[in-house]
This record gives structure tokens, C-alpha cells and sequence, in this order.
């Protein structure tokens, strides 16, 4: 123990001070919690989104898929639909790529361009895309389309959040 005496004044100060850091620390705590507490929370049906698109009905020809889920922003929930153009490539994987035109991000479509068949086109600025989504050169995009993770549940199309091509 220290020899020197605590004065009244530095009682009074100590005494003071430590309960108004717990007074602080009680009204602070349910507001860290109550903006903390959303982006901590667990989404307990994962990162798949379930379509209304059968595995056995997907073929060679890209089709539109439109899926729709909850996003939710902090505390405000909003109904989000998303597209995927889903076909079967040569080996008979399924390929689901994004519609976002790499370019300007443009919705791009399957098959609309007579003077380019068989390719996806961007009409804003007349951006091609083979059917594997890859950039076709001279045109504006500059990189291939985004591709979506997939997976089967229940002999349905799931479909994660679009990323981009891994190039090989």
C-alpha cells in the first residue's frame, strides 16, 4: 500500500469518474448491440437461392432463369429479383452466367442480334458475347460475363452469388 493519503478531493474524483464510465458503458451497450447485431446474425438457408427451374429441363440452348429472394439491409428487408442465362455446355455441366454486361452493366440477352447469331448482345453499346460468356475482341466489354455457382436441391437449380471467371 501506498504511505500517501488519498485526499477527499481525489476520492471524490476517483469515485466519480468510475461510476459514470459504468453509467456510459450501461446506456452505450444496447446501442452497439442494437447496430452490431444485424450483420452478426447467421442466414441459416446459406448462400443458394433455389429456382423454379428443374435440373432435368435445363438443355444446350442458354434460357432466362429469374429468381427472387430476401435481402435484407441492416434492418430493412426488400424482395430482390436476379437473372441467370442457364444452359448445358458440350460436357453436359450446367454453366449459369450473369446478364450484366461487363461494359457499362447493361442487361445483356441470348440470341437478339441477327447480324451476330448465337451470341449473347449487349444493346447499349453493341457488346458480343459468345455463348460461354466470353468477350468477343473489338467489342466494348472488356472482360467475360460473370458466372453463378450452382447446385442441385431436390432436382431444382440453386444458384449462389454471381462472381467473376476464373480465367485458366
Amino acid at each position: 500500500m501506498s504511505k500517501q493519503r488519498v485526499t477527499r478531493r481525489q476520492f471524490l474524483n476517483y469515485t466519480l469518474t468510475g461510476v459514470g464510465g459504468f453509467m456510459a458503458a450501461g446506456m452505450l451497450m444496447p446501442m452497439v448491440r442494437f447496430a452490431v447485431d444485424p450483420v452478426l446474425k447467421h442466414n441459416p438457408a446459406g448462400d443458394f437461392i433455389v429456382t423454379d427451374k428443374k435440373i432435368s429441363d435445363i438443355t444446350n440452348e442458354p434460357v432466362r432463369v429469374d429468381f427472387s429472394f430476401e435481402q435484407q439491409d441492416a434492418w430493412y428487408t426488400a424482395e430482390v429479383t436476379n437473372t441467370a442465362w442457364v444452359y448445358k455446355d458440350d460436357k453436359g455441366e450446367i454453366v449459369a452466367l450473369s446478364p450484366v454486361c461487363k461494359h457499362l452493366g447493361c442487361t445483356v440477352d441470348w440470341n437478339t442480334d441477327k447480324a451476330n447469331p448465337e451470341h449473347f448482345f449487349c444493346p447499349c453499346h453493341n457488346g458480343l458475347y459468345t455463348k460461354d460468356g466470353t468477350n468477343v475482341p473489338g467489342t466494348p466489354p472488356s472482360a467475360p460475363l460473370d458466372v453463378y455457382p450452382y447446385k442441385e436441391v431436390d432436382g431444382y437449380l440453386a444458384l449462389g452469388k454471381a462472381a467473376p471467371r476464373k480465367e485458366a
